[in-house]
């Protein structure tokens, strides 16, 4: 059992999520010890999968890297509103194996059998497609009480894909376009059994966190426990037992200061960034502005093992300038914290192509 002062078991969810000095260089590299970036439409500064890249990658980092990356080298691929590396598309494809389908979904996929078949007919003559070029023939539209309401084609291309018969091949815009696997995919995946991909995206999370719980609460999109991964550690002053990277036990740390997306895995799980960072934050773009305490999309502020704040920004492109209306101290800032936190500001403007203004 290993014991870990807060500051160690910070410094380990640092260097995990290569926000440490010296930066990395290379992309694919970056995806692949993150296991994933996140794709989010909101793009008050920037997206949020490129943002997550230039915190990591600096200004050398060109959005038109992961476009290629996805679509001509095909080194990493899209899924679920994540883009993982394409080295573990086995891992993906394994867990679509044992997809444990809702009895509702499952209903809905049986009577819409013929539905389904045209989809994947048509896909193969005609791919790739967005989902405006393929036809509604439905038998039973999908019912929701949410915007998926009557979205069949959209319905039934996410369940698919969920179940691995067909693929994002790319996006023209925002819009997804969709194939078959193998049109996507390299020809010699390897796939896993259910329980061996099960436990190696344990590890895998695992070593992206470098700290984290063997079990906790459900969350969208990618969990947050790692089950029995990596060794058993407490953390002074923290209830609990932690599951530990023994990777990351070494003394070694550069800081270095950062602007983090607010979907950031370093701070996507709250829980975890109160009890190690004692970081307080809510994403407030679906609050009223009346009611925001620090911004529509507020970026975290890293320096070095510490949350020590959030930047109030936003991209405005028409003025060609990168506004910055708050920069919340949680803690107050020394002269290296608002030096480091003005040259971020600065080198995220100059990525940007915009000017600061205050």
């Amino acid at each position: 059992m290993h014991t870990l002062t807060k500051k160690q078991a910070r410094r380990i969810a640092v260097k995990a999520q290569l926000l440490d000095a010296p930066r990395p260089t290379n992309l694919l590299e970056v995806v692949r010890r993150l296991n994933f970036l996140q794709i989010d439409p909101t793009a008050a500064i920037a997206p949020s999968a490129d943002l997550v890249a230039w915190s990591r990658l600096g200004s050398s980092y060109r959005p038109v890297h992961l476009t290629q990356a996805l679509e001509e080298e095909r080194t990493l691929f899209e899924s679920n509103a994540l883009i993982r590396p394409m080295s573990d598309v086995g891992l993906h494809l394994a867990v679509a194996t044992g997809w444990r389908t809702h009895p509702t979904v499952q209903a809905w996929l049986r009577d819409n059998d013929r539905f389904r078949r045209d989809v994947l007919r048509l896909l193969e003559r005609q791919g790739p497609l967005t989902s405006r070029d393929i036809p509604d023939t439905c038998a039973v539209p999908w019912e929701s009480t949410g915007w998926t309401n009557n979205r069949n084609v959209t319905q039934m291309l996410e369940f698919l894909q969920s179940r691995g018969e067909v693929a994002i091949s790319g996006r023209v815009g925002r819009e997804r376009r969709w194939d078959l696997p193998q049109r996507v995919y390299p020809a010699d995946v390897e796939v896993p059994s259910f329980e061996e991909a099960e436990e190696i995206r344990n590890e895998r999370r695992l070593a992206a966190l470098g700290i984290a719980r063997a079990q906790a609460r459900a969350m969208p999109m990618e969990p947050i426990h790692v089950g029995e991964a990596g060794e058993p550690a407490v953390v002074e002053g923290v209830k609990g037992e932690w599951r530990v990277d023994p990777r990351y036990l070494g003394d070694g740390f550069k800081a270095r200061t950062a602007l983090l997306s607010p979907f950031d895995r370093l701070v996507h799980d709250r829980v975890r960034a109160e009890e190690l960072f004692d970081f307080e934050y809510t994403l407030e773009m679906y609050k009223p502005a009346s009611k925001r305490r620090w911004g529509y999309f507020a970026l975290p502020i890293l320096h070095g093992d510490r949350l020590v704040g959030k930047l109030d920004a936003a991209a405005d492109r028409k003025a060609s300038v990168l506004r910055v209306n708050a920069i919340h101290e949680d803690v107050t800032f020394s002269r290296a914290i608002t030096a480091g936190v003005q040259k971020e500001i600065g080198d995220l403007a100059t990525w940007l192509g915009l000017e600061v203004a205050r």
